[in-house]
């Protein structure tokens, strides 16, 4: 789940780390009231689940509640990205002497949490990255150790950040981590961590991405959770419990396991097709499940092709054959259908799938061949 700035700062609130107050308003009204509330000068801030606001206009400082009238006007509706801005937040404005960058999120092949502080901030870290990759400073930290002060330290130091800010973004460092650990997040970013003139780190941003499989530790979420920005196929996809993430090629794709489903998605492309989703029913197989997924891929009009990716562990072979043939009974389905199917009880499933098969339902013994098959079908629809 990624939270929009003014959540993602009521989430860094709750783990003690400075944030300036501020008001959400979802009209031109409601953002006037905040700033005469919170007395100006503040800042109207563009809330969208994208980037490059402020490239966009959608992020001014405004000196007046006049001002505030005039940026909030202009900001509200405003299309960044393809991202319909809906609400701003009104922030009291801060001085700044100096901009920095810090963020933790997940090394999947190190098995460790990566942070990353630069001295600086106030850009994409991309650039940083590419343009000046010594100025960020990295660490690894072991899950189980955690992050003490002593690491938390030589890492600042590393990084070269003034003495004045030192003790400042030391303490806002372990919060933060306490914040990615406990919030069970996948990504939390500052930029910019700021040094004010009278010497103070503050955190000017929040970008925050909450793992939703996490939802059950925190009901809390639920909140965060009705905000999400979704186009109409993962809006269906999420009302039917299924992880689906739409993408821009032909060829639908339904497995079960995140881990198969994006191989599934990289053999799509490997044979010179594009997956037109990312659909992971998990380990159910059923009538039902199969149903909803199909239901989803049907409704999309890209789709060219339907590859079925299923491999039996749990769920046995003709469980999911039986959930296929049911499927197809309660779903008017447009597009060819490649199934391959593997694991436990295959060969009873294919068996129970064989009376079936057609022209618009064909089988593959192997994932690339079936993704072959996806792929010409998809060619010859298009």
């Amino acid at each position: 789940m990624d939270l929009f700035e003014y959540q993602g700062k009521q989430f860094f609130a709750e783990y003690g780390l400075p944030i300036s107050p501020g008001e959400i308003a979802f009209t031109v009204d409601q953002a006037v009231a905040a700033a005469e509330a919170l007395g100006t000068p503040v800042m109207v801030k563009a809330q969208v689940h994208t980037g490059g606001r402020g490239k966009a206009g959608g992020v001014k400082f405004a000196a007046t509640v006049e001002e505030v009238r005039e940026h909030a006007t202009n900001i509200l509706g405003l299309d960044i990205k393809g991202h319909v801005v809906g609400r701003v937040w009104i922030e009291k404005a801060s001085d700044i002497a100096e901009e920095y960058y810090a963020s933790f999120t997940l090394d999947r092949s190190a098995k460790k949490h990566l942070g990353m502080l630069s001295a600086e901030g106030g850009v994409e870290i991309e650039t940083v990255a590419e343009e000046n990759p010594e100025a960020i400073a990295k660490i690894w930290v072991d899950p189980v150790d955690g992050l003490d002060e002593e690491t938390t330290r030589a890492w600042v130091a590393a990084a070269n950040l003034p003495e004045a800010a030192v003790e400042g973004t030391v303490e806002i460092l372990l919060g933060l981590y306490r914040a990615y650990v406990e919030g069970d997040a996948d990504l939390v970013e500052i930029n910019p961590l700021i040094l004010t003139p009278e010497g103070k780190v503050h955190v000017l941003d929040a970008k925050v991405t909450l793992d939703g499989n996490s939802v059950f530790r925190h009901p809390e979420y639920a909140a965060f959770e009705e905000t999400q920005t979704r186009d109409e196929r993962e809006t269906a996809a999420h009302e039917k419990g299924l992880q689906y993430v739409g993408l821009d090629g032909s060829v639908g794709v339904i497995a079960n396991g995140a881990g198969l489903a994006m191989s599934t998605v990289d053999v799509v492309n490997q044979v010179g097709g594009g997956a037109a989703n990312f659909l992971d029913i998990g380990g159910g197989a059923n009538a039902e499940v199969m149903a909803g997924a199909l239901e989803v891929i049907n409704n999309d009009p890209s789709v060219e092709s339907i590859f079925i990716n299923i491999f039996g562990g749990i769920t046995r072979g003709e469980e999911v054959a039986n959930g296929i043939i049911g499927a197809l009974e309660r779903v008017d389905i447009e597009a060819p259908i490649v199934i391959r199917l593997d694991g436990t009880n295959a060969d009873e499933g294919r068996a129970i799938l064989a009376p079936h098969l057609s022209e618009s339902l064909q089988m593959a013994a192997t994932m690339l061949e079936a993704a072959r098959k996806a792929v010409a079908l998809a060619g010859k629809e298009a």
